[in-house]
């Protein structure tokens, strides 16, 4: 039944822009793209440039995906496209409505990596990386030795700072030349090249199992890049980025200050070259603000030049003198008219001089224009110009002087920092070599004094020498490229600053700066060629665009590249931004942010894995957002030391802590060998350690296992390999206390554990206070064996000593270590009880006796023996579902008999009313039989007492994993819903009590194993049976719903819901001659009875009893609920039951099992007759129910209730019986009038007339204080004075009632012309006198009648219209014809529509499409249609039933059909929308299809949403939810699937 291919579901919805979702896939996954709700109808294509198979990938090239329906119908509800994911990268998708793009995003496909010389693969999830800068590893002979030792220490995975030359700064980071290998690496003798350096990375993946992977740098080159020289527009220098020329002049002023300050200059002024004090930093603010900043005037960059300006203006004011004609002057030529909202503003000058910015001068002779042309006015003109200048040109300086602010507050901050603070670097004096500030800019000239200096500014070929520094800004937005035009970051000296390297200025395409790209795409594919893998340097810099063409370029060599970098943007949604478009595989998280222990075991469980106990997810399912994959490091290269931050004794515990989470995990050299400093990327020279196993402690030159915590660090990275590779992806943190921390791993397939318990050392246990006393753990399960223990302790050597050459650890601390040992063995663990806490759990309680700072100890943990034998047996019945469960499964022979059978096999013999109960059942209907639906404490009660009921909560929980929801708390705090499942349905007989069985069985099993895995395997049992069950009731539908939609399945599961049988049937018996009618055993009598399933109205308020069943009700519902579903042998059966019923000429509206029946519904017989109808046409020989036995109940009007059988009569008499009754003319007293059968209905209500008018043929009937359709809101309440008066009495001819009577009357009709209906007229006595009226006559009256009396003509002096003066809308049909208050004929209701569908012959199509467009324009709903026009001085759209005040139209929910918007009018006016479409043309048609999937989308919607898994009755205004409405009810989901049926 399972199929094991990986699905993942993406739904579309419009506008729904995802840039920020992080989607992660894997090779081998199928990913699907589905229409959500507010796109279904619409005209969608997918683009995506997941390339062809087999074809390369380019970004740029999209392509559309097919859509595949799968079941090749109008209803395409189900449709996907999709994509087989066999290659790794990210890939971006979007999708166009109709030439609209509405929405987007990407996904994420991991890389798959491959080691060893049989190319096996290491799982993501496996990889323990340690991180060398290259610089150290000495010259390239020796890099093995000192390599070998990552390779001792179990590591698989090696990541190298650049192995290019680097700059005269020496950083690892600045690189003088990306194509060049560092000729430190070469001896004199032999130069080693980019080869030799691919021959030993392929050796270390195929000899020693690592692979390798390097850093690209693409943001900055080093300073003395020789090729930046000669192509210096790869810089922002001073020619291509003018913006930056008054940030550079603020530089070298600041050099210069430093300069001065180096030589003493400054001394008196209370700056010495030595800053100890906040006095001299306050000196040197002052310097800056009265000495720099008033001599370098950097607001004139911004400014204006005055007298230009104003003799530009004066000259255009007065040019040309007066023309010729004595006119106006000439200044009028040279302008084109400004926009008179513009105001007069500074035009930047693009050059940045000095008062070289502008302004328009049209607007200012728009603005300044003098009363005449004389001097002395153009001079007052010219003052009033000039003023306007100087105050712009001060707004400027202002903004200036706000910048100057800042930048003195950075600078000073700086100062601060580097010679100051305690955590700073402390300088020392200032020096040229260490300046006050770094220099922002490169200045590779002479140095002149500042003013010959700042010429060069404006000279091409030096400007272009004078290039920005890169660095990073604090808190600033990483998609903003801070040296652009628009930033003030140089300016405002806001760049914390890397002074040894340029910032390199890509533009937006590699046209804009072809060396620069070509030269580091070549490094790239150079970089891809060697490596298996590329950390993105300072990657929250790098332009997006720019590493988005570099990695293209990267995977194109290397399709598996595995990509990881660091990003600190400070938001999850930024990280996203880069790892979806980068497809970055792995983000680097490190374990020294953590504050505490405990915030470190907070990142494991953020990062590592899904909680234990999680439940199993089916392969076919939504993508969900992720969480990008972490490679979480201890200590990365560019952290400050963890011995200095915490201490040595916390390298062990939090190396452990780290290597326990389920994700990629990594270290840096150094951090194993407890060195007690940072190794610093810059400054740094000494090389690394070799390998020598007989090395002794005291030498700094070489390590072996008895070095810091490398042996240790072997064991624990082979442990998280190992976790990795078996699929231990569950993960639980325990806070045992302050400093110990217990990380559980878990397999979910075959159940063991490993358990490490870490007491970590963030303080110095020589100096701070540790208790001896150890909190006792409780472990469940049984201890296998300890993997490893191991202790930090201190041996008796030399301590540490800095070595010149090498860089050395603390010989004085090392870790004892005991690996694969028993329990009994252990010196931590001073003593393990064994406890059981209840009959099947194993726990083992644990005393801890050397568990001192800086130890871990971990175990391997397996069920009870007991339990893991259970698990096996429940996984291998569970293999009949889903492959998932074949690992860890066990297969014996002595389980119970019933679970060899398949589970398919036993519920195959259910019937569909047995599914009933099986699957649903509500509170009221399982209260008959004497139980109830389960209640969860502290929660509430299931929905339903069947298997739904704890499905529709296992949906909700099941995909967040929710495992602490009640439901999930209540199934691991005992068996009582376990129990409850099972023995509900082992009480009833049959195969019920089959199924029962089998989930005993199962549970069996199921209460054996450890409570936390319950909610787990008690979901997959369910699931399993669930879904098996669904597919057995859709076997035994028609096949428009087996190969229908997933939305007409599980709309069609509403028959199940909805068709039952109780405890006592609620059908009158059916004549015993009648065949095929279904018997059962009465429990009590021992008696063969009738079981007939009869249709609920809706649950939960009509599920039961007498209320369960309403003839108006059964027949809306029938044709969609039975007819369609192939359920014709029921449907039948309910025809002839309600047809045993008939009295009056009328069916019953409340059945009350026929001996309770009320006869006061004027539609129920219509709606039967339609029924009828439906059943000749759609069933095969659905014409033999004419001539079934239909046993009358009342034979008269006046007869007691007879007994099934003692008289029958074919249906067709009982048929032409109601034509003769209504022609005759009915009138009577309802049985029993008064308060014991209606507490509300006012005397006159109790007579019931209906009839035939002999002039039009329109059935008519009723009176003002009965309301005899479905419209039938009898008033309740005293206060409001509307008791005993119905809301609509809709007396007079309805208009759905003249349909019916149509579609009935023409049936009639065509059966009479071909024989086989006996009758072809109704005979009747009028006025004494015997009348035939043939079928003939009384169709073609109604036919003549109806659209001239029903239509509201657009014409106002129509002659038919009666009422001109009650019209308020035109165009439409009336509600009623006739009505005793006239103005209810002319309001706009929706049950017009259901006479389009049954009798669409009545009507004009242009008229009728008017009407329909009226009607969805003013009462379609999301999901129903509005019960009134909401124009209508007495609409209401909200139903409140308990409300009781003074209102009139409101109290006590007398606005139930005056505005709420009913469900099932929606069905009949889609159909109506769908039939006239058709005559309107294929524009108008397809609209409608649109409209009509639209539409139906919002139903599924709410079917999949909803916990009772049906349609509402009604809702609120717009879609709101009506708390008093029936959660599901029966002639919803009929007339959507009728609907569904007619697509």
């Amino acid at each position: 039944m399972g199929h094991s291919k990986q699905i993942r579901i993406l739904l579309l919805n419009e506008m729904e822009k995802l840039e920020k979702t992080l989607f992660r896939l894997e090779q081998g996954f199928e990913l699907q793209f589905r229409l959500g709700p507010t796109l279904q109808g619409k005209a969608v294509t997918v683009y995506t440039n997941y390339p062809f198979p087999g074809e390369a990938f380019n970004r740029e090239k999209f392509r559309s995906l097919e859509w595949e329906n799968p079941t090749e119908r109008e209803d395409d509800s189900d449709k996907y496209c999709k994509v087989n994911l066999q290659q790794a990268g990210s890939f971006q998708y979007y999708f166009l409505q109709g030439n609209e793009k509405s929405g987007g995003g990407y996904i994420v496909v991991d890389p798959i990596l491959h080691v060893g010389a049989d190319n096996h693969v290491l799982p993501l999830d496996c990889v323990t990386l340690q991180t060398f800068l290259a610089k150290c590893l000495g010259p390239f002979d020796e890099w093995e030795s000192r390599l070998r030792v990552a390779k001792e220490s179990g590591y698989n995975m090696i990541h190298f700072t650049p192995l290019q030359t680097l700059g005269l700064s020496r950083s690892c980071y600045s690189l003088a030349n990306q194509l060049e290998l560092n000729p430190d690496f070469s001896r004199p003798n032999k130069k080693y090249t980019w080869n030799d350096v691919g021959q030993l990375v392929e050796k270390l993946k195929k000899e020693w199992n690592i692979l390798c992977i390097t850093d690209v740098v693409y943001n900055h080159t080093a300073a003395n890049s020789r090729w930046i020289q000669e192509h210096p527009e790869s810089a922002y220098n001073l020619v291509n980025s003018p913006h930056l020329k008054p940030a550079w002049v603020l530089d070298r002023a600041l050099w210069h200050l430093s300069c001065d300050v180096a030589e003493g200059k400054y001394k008196e002024k209370g700056v010495p070259a030595l800053i100890e004090n906040d006095h001299q930093m306050n000196c040197i603010r002052k310097i800056i603000w009265e000495d720099i900043f008033p001599k370098i005037q950097l607001w004139e960059f911004f400014q204006v030049d005055v007298y230009k300006a104003v003799e530009q203006f004066r000259g255009l004011l007065t040019q040309d003198g007066v023309q010729e004609d004595g006119g106006e002057v000439g200044r009028m030529k040279i302008t084109t008219k400004p926009d008179p909202k513009e105001h007069l503003k500074i035009i930047q000058d693009p050059e940045y001089r000095r008062l070289g910015c502008t302004v328009d001068m049209n607007i200012a002779l728009a603005t300044f224009i003098p009363h005449e042309y004389g001097p002395a006015a153009i001079d007052e003109c010219c003052n009033w110009f000039r003023k306007r200048i100087e105050e712009l040109n001060s707004e400027k300086h202002q903004l200036v002087n706000y910048h100057q602010e800042q930048a003195v507050n950075c600078l000073l901050g700086n100062v601060f920092y580097e010679r100051l603070a305690d955590h700073g670097p402390k300088l020392g004096p200032v020096t040229r070599k260490h300046p006050l500030v770094t220099r922002y800019f490169t200045f590779p000239f002479e140095e002149i004094t500042p003013s010959a200096e700042e010429s060069m500014i404006h000279i091409p070929n030096k400007a272009c020498f004078l290039m920005a520094h890169n660095g990073w800004v604090m808190g600033d937005d990483p998609l903003r490229n801070f040296a652009e035009p628009g930033s003030e970051v140089y300016l405002r000296r806001e760049l914390i600053c890397w002074g040894d390297s340029v910032k390199l200025r890509y533009g937006n395409k590699p046209e804009d700066c072809p060396f620069l790209w070509a030269h580091m795409k070549k490094y790239t594919e150079m970089t891809a060629t060697y490596f298996q893998g590329v950390r993105l340097d300072n990657c929250h810099s790098t332009p997006l665009h720019v590493a988005e063409y570099m990695l293209d370029a990267a995977r194109k060599l290397q399709p598996n590249l595995y990509v990881v970098a660091e990003l600190f943007t400070g938001s999850e949604d930024l990280d996203n931004v880069f790892v979806t478009r980068l497809g970055i595989s792995s983000l680097i998280r490190e374990a020294m942010s953590a504050y505490d222990s405990h915030e470190e075991g907070r990142l494991v469980y953020r990062y590592g894995g899904e909680p234990v106990g999680s439940f199993v997810q089916p392969c076919l399912r939504p993508l969900m957002p992720a969480i990008a994959h972490a490679l979480f490091m201890d200590i990365t290269h560019d952290n400050e030391c963890p011995i200095v931050h915490r201490s040595e004794y916390d390298a062990l515990p939090s190396t452990t802590i780290v290597s326990m989470a389920c994700c990629a995990s990594g270290s840096t050299k150094g951090y194993d060998e407890l060195v007690p400093h940072q190794i610093s990327v810059v400054s740094e020279e000494r090389f690394y350690t070799k390998w020598n196993p007989g090395a002794s402690p005291s030498d700094t030159g070489e390590v072996n296992f008895q070095s810091g915590i490398i042996a240790a660090r072997c064991a624990i990275n082979k442990l998280h390999q190992e976790l990795g590779a078996q699929g231990f992806i569950q993960v639980y943190v325990d806070q045992v206390d302050e400093d110990i921390v217990a990380v559980t791993r878990h397999s979910p397939s075959i159940h063991q554990s490993v358990v490490s318990v870490s007491r970590t050392a963030f303080r110095n246990p020589k100096t701070s206070f540790y208790s001896k006393e150890v909190p006792q753990m409780c472990i469940p399960g049984k201890i296998e064996e300890v993997v490893l223990e191991a202790r930090t302790i201190e041996r008796n050597t030399k301590p540490y000593q800095k070595d010149e050459n090498s860089i050395n650890g603390m010989p004085n601390i090392t870790v004892e270590i005991r690996e694969h040992i028993q329990l009994s063995e252990s010196k931590i663990v001073k003593q393990a009880g064994v406890a059981t806490k209840g009959p099947n759990e194993y726990i083992q309680e644990i005393e801890f006796e050397n568990l001192s700072p800086g130890s871990v100890i971990i175990f391997r943990v397996s069920l009870d023996p007991h339990a893991q034998v259970a698990v096996g047996i429940l996984r291998s019945h569970l293999i009949q579902f889903s492959p998932h469960f074949k690992s860890g499964s066990l297969t014996v022979d002595n389980s119970d008999p019933i679970l060899k059978i398949p589970f398919a096999f036993i519920a195959s013999k259910l019937t569909l009313a047995e599914l009933n109960q099986v699957l649903y059942r509500c509170e009221a209907e399982e209260q008959e039989d004497g139980g109830g639906c389960y209640d969860i404490p502290n929660w509430s009660s299931l929905k339903y007492a069947g298997l739904q009921g704890l499905m529709s909560v296992l949906a909700e929980i099941r995909p967040k994993n929710d495992l602490g929801h009640p439901f999930c708390d209540n199934l691991r705090s005992g068996d009582w819903m376990i129990d409850y499942v099972s023995n509900r349905l082992i009480s009833r007989s049959g195969t019920i009590a089959e199924v029962g069985k089998w989930l005993q069985a199962m549970f069996f099993y199921l209460k054996q194993i450890p409570r936390y895995l319950i909610p787990c395997y008690f979901d997959a049992i369910l699931i399993g049976a669930y879904t098996t069950l669904l597919d057995t009731a859709w076997k035994q539908m028609s096949s428009f719903v087996q190969n229908g939609s997933t939305f007409v399945k599980h709309l069609s599961l509403g028959s199940v819901q909805m068709c039952g049988v109780g405890k006592c049937p609620s059908l009158p018996l059916l004549s015993p001659s009648l065949m095929d009618v279904p018997y059962r055993l009465n429990e009590i009598t021992k008696e063969k009875e009738q079981c007939c399933v009869s249709l609920a109205a809706g649950l939960p308020h009509f599920s039961s009893g007498i209320f369960r069943c309403w003839g108006r009700d059964t027949f809306i519902a029938l044709r969609g609920l039975l007819l369609i579903t192939g359920r014709y042998l029921e449907a039948r059966n309910i025809i002839l039951a309600f047809a045993g019923t008939l009295r009056h000429g009328l069916i019953p509206n409340l059945l009350g099992e026929g001996t309770y029946a009320r006869y006061n519904c004027r539609d129920a017989v219509w709606w039967w007759l339609q029924c009828i109808q439906d059943y000749c046409k759609m069933v095969p020989n659905g014409l033999d129910i004419l001539k079934c036995p239909v046993s009358r109940m009342y034979p008269t009007d006046d007869s007691v209730p007879l007994s099934a059988g003692t008289l029958d009569q074919p249906l067709f008499e009982v048929i032409q019986e109601v034509m003769q009754r209504h022609m005759q003319g009915i009138q009577f007293r309802e049985r029993n009038a008064g308060p014991q059968i209606d507490r509300n209905m006012k005397d006159e209500g109790f007579n019931i007339t209906a009839g035939v008018d002999e002039e039009t043929g329109f059935v008519y009937g009723g009176n003002r204080l009965n309301c005899g359709t479905w419209m039938d809101k009898m008033g309740e309440s005293d206060r409001a004075r509307n008791r005993g008066i119905p809301a609509t009495p809709r007396d007079g001819s309805a208009v759905e009632i003249v349909g019916l009577s149509k579609s009935a009357v023409r049936w009639l009709l065509e059966l009479s012309k071909k024989r086989i209906f006996p009758y072809h007229e109704v005979t009747v006595k009028k006025h004494g006198k015997v009348v035939t009226v043939s079928y003939d006559e009384w169709n073609r009256k109604i036919q003549d009648n109806f659209e001239k009396l029903f239509h509201v003509s657009e014409d106002p002096s129509d002659s038919n219209e009666k009422h001109p003066n009650l019209v308020h809308k035109r165009g439409i049909y009336k509600d009623s014809y006739g009505a005793s208050s006239p103005w209810c004929d002319y309001q706009l209701r929706p049950n017009f529509t259901i006479a389009m569908v049954v009798a669409p012959e009545l009507f004009t199509a242009e008229k009728a499409w008017k009407a329909l467009e009226i009607a969805e324009k003013k009462l379609l709903g999301p999901l129903g249609m509005k019960t009134l026009d909401p124009d209508d001085m007495v609409y209401c759209g909200i139903y409140d039933n308990a409300l009781d005040n003074d209102n009139y139209n409101l109290a006590k929910g007398f606005n139930y059909h005056q505005g709420p918007e009913w469900l099932w009018p929606v069905g009949y006016f889609l159909r109506a929308k769908l039939y006239f479409s058709k005559l309107m043309g294929p524009e108008a048609n397809a609209k409608t299809v649109f409209l009509v999937k639209n539409i139906l989308s919002r139903h599924y919607v709410h079917l999949e949403r909803s916990p009772w898994k049906g349609l509402p009755e009604l809702t609120n205004e717009n879609g709101q939810y009506c708390p008093f409405s029936c959660e599901t009810q029966a002639w919803s989901i009929a007339t959507i699937l009728e609907t569904l049926y007619d697509l």
